[in-house]
């Protein structure tokens, strides 16, 4: 399995079918799905990327998920919750043009909306 920083790459479908009715918390550059994982299952954060074939022919999905896996190297080392599978979906035009710092700051917001401090 592939990391990215300290999370685990996400490869199954069941995964991300799973993830898919959990929690989400869009934003201008990508949409994240949260799903915190049952007991006993793979420990640790665990992250997954896709962009449809809206984003773009196969150049423009690839560099929208280039810069989603740099975000989540970024923010997930010390946003993430142990425990929980994140996916960040690509959006049309908006994952490849928008400003990398951005793109962090959408990711640091929509993991606060998702994980709301009791």
């Amino acid at each position: 399995m592939r990391l990215i920083g300290s999370a685990r790459v996400l490869t199954k479908r069941a995964d991300f079918v799973r993830a898919s009715s959990a929690l989400r918390a869009s934003t201008p550059g990508f949409t994240l799905q949260a799903r915190q994982r049952a007991e006993g299952e793979a420990e640790g954060v665990r992250v997954g990327f896709t962009c449809s074939k809206k984003v773009g022919n196969a150049v423009a999905r690839n560099r929208a998920k280039r810069r989603l896996r740099e975000v989540a190297r970024a923010v997930l080392s010390e946003g993430g919750r142990p425990g929980w599978d994140y996916v960040l979906i690509g959006r049309p035009e908006a994952t490849a043009s928008l400003p990398f710092a951005q793109l962090l700051s959408d990711l640091s917001r929509a993991l606060s909306r998702v994980h709301p401090e009791p």
